[in-house]
């Protein structure tokens, strides 16, 4: 008997605490479920990505020097969005399987795919995708938001699973210990 009042006492403990506790990751778990959806899917729908264009040549002794295929995507998106002149350029995802360089700028996340051999611009659009990805990390906050909220996500959902299997299995042994 004291035994089963010691599973009723914890089952009552861990009852509270995954319900609070599931009250808490709700808002976590809500954003990252969504965005992980819209991550998932950011190939296959042109507003979250732009598609990759294809280039001339694949061969990258014919390309450009990632100098001038940064100046020429600046320019350019420059000379479509006079706003945009102060944006700079944060990165370069070089895809030598399509002969296309997509430069990528810090701000309001623009990209303009260059041809790698010739320098044309093939495409300039918003890559949705990286704030999805920064809100789906918490990064769009801090780094060091990112790095606490997906330790409390990572570890709140293993206690809740843990937990969950203590609430399923604990009246199935008292169950027991009562027959």
């Amino acid at each position: 008997m004291n035994q089963i009042k010691k599973y009723v006492n914890s089952l009552r403990a861990f009852r509270t605490w995954h319900r609070f506790l599931g009250l808490v990751l709700l808002l976590f778990i809500l954003i990252s479920s969504i965005t992980g959806i819209l991550l998932a899917w950011k190939k296959n729908v042109d507003t979250l990505q732009p598609p990759t264009q294809k280039g001339i040549s694949k061969d990258l002794s014919t390309w450009k020097s990632m100098d001038e295929i940064a100046e020429v995507a600046q320019h350019e998106l420059t000379k479509r969005f006079p706003e945009e002149k102060h944006n700079t350029v944060d990165r370069i995802d070089v895809r030598p399987s399509k002969g296309i360089a997509k430069v990528l700028f810090e701000n309001n996340s623009w990209e303009v795919q260059v041809d790698g051999t010739s320098g044309a611009v093939k495409s300039i659009g918003k890559r949705h995708a990286d704030w999805i990805e920064k809100l789906h990390d918490g990064s769009i906050i801090s780094d060091l938001f990112k790095l606490i909220s997906m330790n409390i996500l990572g570890f709140g959902l293993v206690f809740m699973l843990l937990s969950g299997y203590w609430l399923w299995y604990a009246p199935k042994r008292i169950r027991t210990l009562k027959k």
